[in-house]
Protein backbone atom coordinates (compact mmCIF):
# COMPACT_ATOMS: atom_id res chain seq x y z
CA UNK A 1 0.00 0.00 0.00
CA UNK A 2 1.34 3.40 -0.80
CA UNK A 3 -0.26 6.60 -0.02
CA UNK A 4 0.36 9.88 -2.43
CA UNK A 5 -0.62 13.50 -1.93
CA UNK A 6 -1.54 14.49 -5.36
CA UNK A 7 -2.28 18.00 -7.10
CA UNK A 8 -5.23 18.01 -9.08
CA UNK A 9 -5.74 21.80 -9.69
CA UNK A 10 -3.61 21.10 -12.80
CA UNK A 11 -6.75 20.72 -15.46
CA UNK A 12 -4.55 18.32 -17.56
CA UNK A 13 -4.00 16.11 -14.36
CA UNK A 14 -7.59 16.29 -13.42
CA UNK A 15 -8.79 14.80 -16.35
CA UNK A 16 -5.97 12.19 -16.21
CA UNK A 17 -7.73 10.98 -12.98
CA UNK A 18 -10.83 11.60 -14.46
CA UNK A 19 -10.51 9.34 -16.69
CA UNK A 20 -9.50 6.64 -14.40
CA UNK A 21 -11.57 7.01 -11.37
CA UNK A 22 -14.85 8.48 -13.31
CA UNK A 23 -14.53 11.93 -11.61
CA UNK A 24 -17.81 14.10 -12.69
CA UNK A 25 -15.91 17.48 -14.33
CA UNK A 26 -18.18 19.49 -11.94
CA UNK A 27 -15.85 18.32 -8.33
CA UNK A 28 -12.64 20.22 -10.29
CA UNK A 29 -11.51 23.52 -8.18
CA UNK A 30 -8.52 25.20 -8.51
CA UNK A 31 -7.14 24.06 -5.33
CA UNK A 32 -8.48 20.61 -5.11
CA UNK A 33 -5.90 17.52 -3.88
CA UNK A 34 -6.20 14.44 -4.67
CA UNK A 35 -5.08 11.08 -1.37
CA UNK A 36 -4.46 8.19 -3.24
CA UNK A 37 -3.93 5.12 -1.69
CA UNK A 38 -2.76 2.58 -4.49
CA UNK A 39 -3.03 -1.02 -4.55
CA UNK A 40 -5.34 -2.02 -1.62
CA UNK A 41 -6.70 -5.52 -1.25
CA UNK A 42 -10.24 -5.16 -2.16
CA UNK A 43 -11.94 -6.42 1.01
CA UNK A 44 -9.92 -3.34 3.38
CA UNK A 45 -10.26 -0.84 0.45
CA UNK A 46 -14.08 -1.44 1.09
CA UNK A 47 -13.97 -1.16 4.80
CA UNK A 48 -11.47 2.15 4.06
CA UNK A 49 -14.32 3.40 1.38
CA UNK A 50 -17.14 2.69 4.01
CA UNK A 51 -15.17 4.78 6.38
CA UNK A 52 -14.43 8.13 3.54
CA UNK A 53 -18.33 8.28 2.46
CA UNK A 54 -19.59 7.79 6.04
CA UNK A 55 -17.39 11.57 7.08
CA UNK A 56 -18.94 13.16 3.85
CA UNK A 57 -16.17 13.11 1.40
CA UNK A 58 -15.92 11.73 -1.88
CA UNK A 59 -14.20 8.76 -2.34
CA UNK A 60 -13.66 6.80 -6.12
CA UNK A 61 -12.38 3.33 -6.85
CA UNK A 62 -10.24 2.26 -9.35
CA UNK A 63 -9.52 -2.08 -10.31
CA UNK A 64 -5.90 -3.27 -11.13
CA UNK A 65 -5.12 -5.68 -13.19
CA UNK A 66 -4.59 -7.51 -10.12
CA UNK A 67 -7.90 -7.42 -8.46
CA UNK A 68 -6.84 -4.79 -5.68
CA UNK A 69 -8.23 -1.61 -6.04
CA UNK A 70 -6.83 1.91 -5.93
CA UNK A 71 -8.66 4.67 -4.02
CA UNK A 72 -8.84 8.09 -4.10
CA UNK A 73 -10.33 10.84 -1.61
CA UNK A 74 -10.44 14.31 -3.71
CA UNK A 75 -10.42 17.37 -0.72
CA UNK A 76 -8.60 19.84 1.30
CA UNK A 77 -5.61 19.18 3.82
CA UNK A 78 -7.80 19.80 6.20
CA UNK A 79 -10.52 17.19 5.10
CA UNK A 80 -7.53 14.67 4.90
CA UNK A 81 -6.64 15.45 8.41
CA UNK A 82 -9.81 14.76 9.66
CA UNK A 83 -10.29 11.53 7.43
CA UNK A 84 -7.27 10.01 9.25
CA UNK A 85 -8.55 11.00 12.75
CA UNK A 86 -11.38 8.69 11.56
CA UNK A 87 -9.75 5.91 9.81
CA UNK A 88 -8.02 5.59 13.65
CA UNK A 89 -10.77 5.80 15.27
CA UNK A 90 -12.28 2.94 13.29
CA UNK A 91 -9.73 0.90 14.77
CA UNK A 92 -7.54 0.57 11.32
CA UNK A 93 -4.48 2.16 12.73
CA UNK A 94 -1.68 1.25 10.19
CA UNK A 95 -3.25 2.79 7.83
CA UNK A 96 -4.31 5.82 9.83
CA UNK A 97 -1.11 6.29 11.03
CA UNK A 98 0.19 6.37 7.30
CA UNK A 99 -1.93 8.30 6.05
CA UNK A 100 -1.34 11.22 8.85
CA UNK A 101 2.57 10.41 8.29
CA UNK A 102 2.11 11.22 4.77
CA UNK A 103 0.22 14.58 5.45
CA UNK A 104 2.76 15.32 7.83
CA UNK A 105 5.52 15.14 5.09
CA UNK A 106 3.54 17.45 2.28
CA UNK A 107 2.90 19.97 4.82
CA UNK A 108 6.18 19.90 6.37
CA UNK A 109 8.52 19.75 2.91
CA UNK A 110 9.52 23.02 3.56
CA UNK A 111 10.63 22.75 7.37
CA UNK A 112 13.22 19.95 6.30
CA UNK A 113 16.63 20.57 7.54
CA UNK A 114 19.63 18.68 6.86
CA UNK A 115 23.79 19.07 8.57
CA UNK A 116 25.70 17.95 5.77
CA UNK A 117 29.60 18.35 6.71
CA UNK A 118 29.75 21.71 8.44
CA UNK A 119 26.67 23.43 6.95
CA UNK A 120 22.70 23.48 7.04
CA UNK A 121 20.69 22.90 4.77
CA UNK A 122 17.26 24.42 5.09
CA UNK A 123 15.09 23.35 2.58
CA UNK A 124 13.07 26.40 2.41
CA UNK A 125 14.61 27.77 -0.08
CA UNK A 126 16.97 26.17 -3.08
CA UNK A 127 21.18 25.28 -3.27
CA UNK A 128 23.28 24.65 -6.45
CA UNK A 129 25.16 21.60 -7.11
CA UNK A 130 27.41 22.26 -9.72
CA UNK A 131 28.44 19.41 -12.03
CA UNK A 132 31.84 18.69 -12.53
CA UNK A 133 32.28 15.59 -15.40
CA UNK A 134 36.12 14.08 -15.14
CA UNK A 135 35.50 12.58 -17.86
CA UNK A 136 36.38 11.97 -21.38
CA UNK A 137 32.66 11.87 -23.08
CA UNK A 138 30.01 12.85 -21.05
CA UNK A 139 27.49 14.76 -23.32
CA UNK A 140 28.07 18.14 -22.31
CA UNK A 141 31.41 18.54 -21.27
CA UNK A 142 33.33 15.25 -21.75
CA UNK A 143 37.33 16.03 -22.05
CA UNK A 144 37.12 19.64 -20.51
CA UNK A 145 37.65 18.71 -17.11
CA UNK A 146 39.77 15.59 -17.39
CA UNK A 147 43.01 16.47 -16.24
CA UNK A 148 43.23 17.17 -12.61
CA UNK A 149 44.28 20.37 -12.35
CA UNK A 150 41.63 21.46 -15.07
CA UNK A 151 38.89 20.10 -12.94
CA UNK A 152 40.28 21.48 -9.20
CA UNK A 153 40.55 24.93 -11.10
CA UNK A 154 36.37 24.20 -12.51
CA UNK A 155 35.63 23.64 -8.98
CA UNK A 156 36.89 26.18 -7.39
CA UNK A 157 35.35 28.67 -10.03
CA UNK A 158 32.11 26.90 -9.22
CA UNK A 159 32.59 27.22 -5.47
CA UNK A 160 33.66 31.02 -5.55
CA UNK A 161 30.48 31.35 -7.96
CA UNK A 162 28.47 30.46 -5.26
CA UNK A 163 28.15 26.84 -5.81
CA UNK A 164 26.84 25.16 -2.13
CA UNK A 165 27.73 21.22 -3.80
CA UNK A 166 30.42 20.02 -6.12
CA UNK A 167 28.80 16.68 -7.51
CA UNK A 168 32.42 15.16 -8.84
CA UNK A 169 31.56 11.97 -11.38
CA UNK A 170 34.15 10.14 -13.16
CA UNK A 171 31.95 7.69 -15.59
CA UNK A 172 29.81 9.42 -17.92
CA UNK A 173 25.90 8.50 -17.80
CA UNK A 174 25.16 10.05 -21.21
CA UNK A 175 22.39 7.63 -23.13
CA UNK A 176 24.32 4.99 -24.60
CA UNK A 177 27.57 5.37 -22.90
CA UNK A 178 29.11 1.93 -22.09
CA UNK A 179 31.12 1.78 -18.14
CA UNK A 180 34.39 2.08 -16.84
CA UNK A 181 36.27 0.11 -14.45
CA UNK A 182 36.07 1.24 -10.75
CA UNK A 183 39.83 1.28 -10.59
CA UNK A 184 39.84 4.03 -13.84
CA UNK A 185 36.80 6.18 -11.93
CA UNK A 186 38.89 5.85 -8.78
CA UNK A 187 41.68 7.46 -10.35
CA UNK A 188 40.14 9.99 -12.25
CA UNK A 189 38.15 11.88 -9.07
CA UNK A 190 39.82 11.14 -5.70
CA UNK A 191 42.92 13.70 -6.77
CA UNK A 192 40.24 15.92 -7.60
CA UNK A 193 38.28 15.72 -4.57
CA UNK A 194 41.64 15.98 -2.25
CA UNK A 195 43.04 18.86 -4.16
CA UNK A 196 39.75 20.64 -4.01
CA UNK A 197 39.21 20.32 -0.23
CA UNK A 198 42.90 21.57 0.50
CA UNK A 199 42.46 24.69 -1.13
CA UNK A 200 38.48 24.56 0.00
CA UNK A 201 38.26 22.50 3.38
CA UNK A 202 34.84 23.51 4.10
CA UNK A 203 33.50 22.82 0.18
CA UNK A 204 30.85 20.28 0.51
CA UNK A 205 31.49 17.45 -2.13
CA UNK A 206 29.25 14.76 -3.33
CA UNK A 207 30.65 12.03 -5.23
CA UNK A 208 28.78 10.50 -8.64
CA UNK A 209 29.34 6.90 -8.72
CA UNK A 210 26.82 3.71 -8.45
CA UNK A 211 30.37 2.12 -7.15
CA UNK A 212 30.42 1.00 -3.79
CA UNK A 213 33.95 1.12 -3.49
CA UNK A 214 34.17 4.48 -5.49
CA UNK A 215 32.00 5.82 -2.78
CA UNK A 216 34.13 4.59 -0.16
CA UNK A 217 37.28 6.33 -1.15
CA UNK A 218 35.10 9.23 -1.81
CA UNK A 219 33.83 9.73 1.51
CA UNK A 220 37.24 8.93 3.34
CA UNK A 221 38.58 11.41 1.03
CA UNK A 222 36.33 14.08 2.24
CA UNK A 223 33.08 13.64 0.32
CA UNK A 224 29.75 14.28 1.88
CA UNK A 225 27.03 12.98 -0.28
CA UNK A 226 26.72 10.17 -2.63
CA UNK A 227 24.74 10.69 -5.66
CA UNK A 228 23.69 7.16 -7.53
CA UNK A 229 22.18 7.46 -10.28
CA UNK A 230 20.98 3.37 -10.48
CA UNK A 231 19.27 3.69 -7.01
CA UNK A 232 21.07 1.27 -5.38
CA UNK A 233 19.93 -1.77 -8.37
CA UNK A 234 23.57 -1.24 -9.65
CA UNK A 235 26.07 -2.17 -6.53
CA UNK A 236 23.43 -2.90 -3.32
CA UNK A 237 26.74 -2.92 -1.24
CA UNK A 238 26.74 1.13 -1.83
CA UNK A 239 24.19 1.84 0.93
CA UNK A 240 26.20 -0.17 3.64
CA UNK A 241 29.27 2.78 2.47
CA UNK A 242 26.68 5.71 3.17
CA UNK A 243 25.09 4.66 5.95
CA UNK A 244 29.30 4.23 7.60
CA UNK A 245 30.20 7.05 7.12
CA UNK A 246 26.92 8.58 7.85
CA UNK A 247 26.76 10.25 4.59
CA UNK A 248 23.42 11.75 2.96
CA UNK A 249 22.14 10.21 -0.79
CA UNK A 250 20.81 10.73 -3.44
CA UNK A 251 18.32 8.50 -4.67
CA UNK A 252 17.47 8.68 -8.13
CA UNK A 253 14.90 6.81 -10.64
CA UNK A 254 16.56 5.46 -13.57
CA UNK A 255 14.95 2.73 -16.21
CA UNK A 256 17.50 0.46 -17.52
CA UNK A 257 21.52 1.31 -17.65
CA UNK A 258 23.12 4.34 -19.06
CA UNK A 259 23.62 1.93 -22.01
CA UNK A 260 19.84 0.99 -22.94
CA UNK A 261 18.03 3.72 -21.01
CA UNK A 262 16.46 5.43 -23.96
CA UNK A 263 15.50 1.90 -25.96
CA UNK A 264 11.83 2.78 -26.18
CA UNK A 265 11.16 3.69 -22.11
CA UNK A 266 7.17 3.44 -21.74
CA UNK A 267 5.01 4.20 -18.62
CA UNK A 268 1.51 3.86 -18.12
CA UNK A 269 1.93 6.83 -15.13
CA UNK A 270 5.19 8.14 -14.92
CA UNK A 271 4.50 10.43 -12.15
CA UNK A 272 2.84 7.75 -10.13
CA UNK A 273 5.13 4.82 -11.20
CA UNK A 274 8.29 6.80 -10.46
CA UNK A 275 7.13 8.13 -6.56
CA UNK A 276 6.11 4.16 -5.80
CA UNK A 277 9.90 3.25 -7.16
CA UNK A 278 11.10 6.37 -4.55
CA UNK A 279 9.23 5.20 -1.48
CA UNK A 280 9.69 1.59 -1.82
CA UNK A 281 13.45 2.97 -1.88
CA UNK A 282 13.27 5.27 0.76
CA UNK A 283 11.68 2.84 2.82
CA UNK A 284 14.68 0.95 2.76
CA UNK A 285 17.22 3.22 3.21
CA UNK A 286 15.40 4.38 6.49
CA UNK A 287 15.38 1.16 7.82
CA UNK A 288 19.08 0.58 7.91
CA UNK A 289 19.49 4.37 9.04
CA UNK A 290 20.32 5.77 6.37
CA UNK A 291 18.24 9.95 7.17
CA UNK A 292 20.18 12.25 4.70
CA UNK A 293 17.98 11.55 1.47
CA UNK A 294 17.83 13.39 -1.40
CA UNK A 295 14.95 12.03 -4.19
CA UNK A 296 16.13 12.68 -7.74
CA UNK A 297 13.02 11.44 -10.37
CA UNK A 298 15.97 11.24 -12.84
CA UNK A 299 15.04 13.90 -15.70
CA UNK A 300 16.32 11.83 -18.83
CA UNK A 301 17.52 8.93 -17.61
CA UNK A 302 14.91 6.62 -19.43
CA UNK A 303 12.31 9.02 -19.89
CA UNK A 304 10.57 10.24 -23.15
CA UNK A 305 10.66 13.95 -23.95
CA UNK A 306 6.94 14.44 -22.29
CA UNK A 307 7.86 11.97 -19.19
CA UNK A 308 10.53 14.34 -18.35
CA UNK A 309 7.47 17.68 -19.26
CA UNK A 310 5.14 16.11 -17.23
CA UNK A 311 7.79 14.98 -14.32
CA UNK A 312 8.77 18.33 -14.09
CA UNK A 313 5.02 19.67 -14.01
CA UNK A 314 4.16 17.56 -11.21
CA UNK A 315 7.08 17.98 -8.88
CA UNK A 316 5.25 18.67 -6.20
CA UNK A 317 3.02 15.46 -6.26
CA UNK A 318 7.21 14.48 -4.94
CA UNK A 319 6.30 16.16 -1.87
CA UNK A 320 4.57 13.50 0.46
CA UNK A 321 8.28 11.16 0.04
CA UNK A 322 9.20 13.46 2.85
CA UNK A 323 12.67 14.13 1.04
CA UNK A 324 14.26 17.18 -0.97
CA UNK A 325 13.67 17.05 -3.93
CA UNK A 326 16.75 17.59 -6.42
CA UNK A 327 16.87 18.18 -10.74
CA UNK A 328 19.07 17.87 -12.71
CA UNK A 329 18.38 19.19 -16.33
CA UNK A 330 21.46 21.13 -17.34
CA UNK A 331 21.62 21.15 -21.16
CA UNK A 332 19.75 17.66 -21.49
CA UNK A 333 18.28 16.35 -24.93
CA UNK A 334 14.76 16.84 -24.16
CA UNK A 335 15.39 20.68 -23.95
CA UNK A 336 17.82 20.34 -27.10
CA UNK A 337 14.84 18.38 -29.29
CA UNK A 338 12.25 20.63 -28.15
CA UNK A 339 13.80 24.07 -29.29
CA UNK A 340 16.37 22.20 -31.98
CA UNK A 341 19.13 23.74 -29.91
CA UNK A 342 22.84 22.37 -29.67
CA UNK A 343 24.20 21.46 -26.69
CA UNK A 344 25.71 24.59 -26.15
CA UNK A 345 22.96 26.64 -26.59
CA UNK A 346 20.91 25.62 -24.01
CA UNK A 347 21.53 27.69 -20.85
CA UNK A 348 19.36 29.94 -20.75
CA UNK A 349 16.20 27.50 -21.79
CA UNK A 350 18.39 25.04 -18.83
CA UNK A 351 17.77 28.15 -16.51
CA UNK A 352 14.02 28.76 -17.12
CA UNK A 353 13.23 24.95 -16.85
CA UNK A 354 14.95 24.97 -13.66
CA UNK A 355 13.58 28.24 -12.19
CA UNK A 356 9.73 26.14 -12.67
CA UNK A 357 11.49 23.28 -11.20
CA UNK A 358 12.15 25.14 -8.30
CA UNK A 359 8.70 26.93 -7.92
CA UNK A 360 7.26 23.17 -8.17
CA UNK A 361 9.24 22.05 -5.49
CA UNK A 362 13.16 21.29 -6.51
CA UNK A 363 15.36 22.35 -3.40
CA UNK A 364 18.47 21.55 -4.93
CA UNK A 365 19.28 21.98 -9.07
CA UNK A 366 22.35 20.14 -10.45
CA UNK A 367 23.55 22.22 -13.10
CA UNK A 368 26.48 22.70 -14.89
CA UNK A 369 26.18 27.26 -15.64
CA UNK A 370 26.31 28.03 -11.77
CA UNK A 371 26.13 31.81 -12.19
CA UNK A 372 22.91 31.02 -13.82
CA UNK A 373 21.41 28.79 -11.22
CA UNK A 374 22.87 30.95 -8.19
CA UNK A 375 20.96 34.33 -9.99
CA UNK A 376 17.87 32.21 -10.36
CA UNK A 377 17.61 30.65 -6.94
CA UNK A 378 18.67 34.23 -5.33
CA UNK A 379 15.56 36.09 -7.61
CA UNK A 380 13.21 32.77 -6.60
CA UNK A 381 14.07 33.59 -2.64
CA UNK A 382 13.22 37.49 -3.28
CA UNK A 383 9.69 36.69 -5.15
CA UNK A 384 8.56 34.01 -2.96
Amino acid sequence: MIIQIINLSDIEVFRKYSARYKIFREVYTIDLLGLEIRDVEAKLADKIKKIILKEREICYKSTRENKNVDLLVTASVTNFKELSKKILAAGDEDLGYKVVNVIKKFEEYDNKIYTIGKRKFAFNRPYVMGILNVTDNSFSDGGLYLKTEDAVKHAIEMINDGADIIDVGGESSRPGSEGITAEAETERVIPVIENVLKEKPDAIISIDTTKSSVAEKALKSGAKIVNDISGFNFDPAIVEVVKKHEAAYVLMHIKGTPKDMQTNPHYNDVVSEIYDYLFEKITVLKTIGISKIFVDPGIGFGKRTEDNFELLRRLADFKSLGCPILIGVSRKSFIGNTLNLDVDKRDTPTTVVESVAIKNGARIIRTHNVKNGVQVCKLLNELS
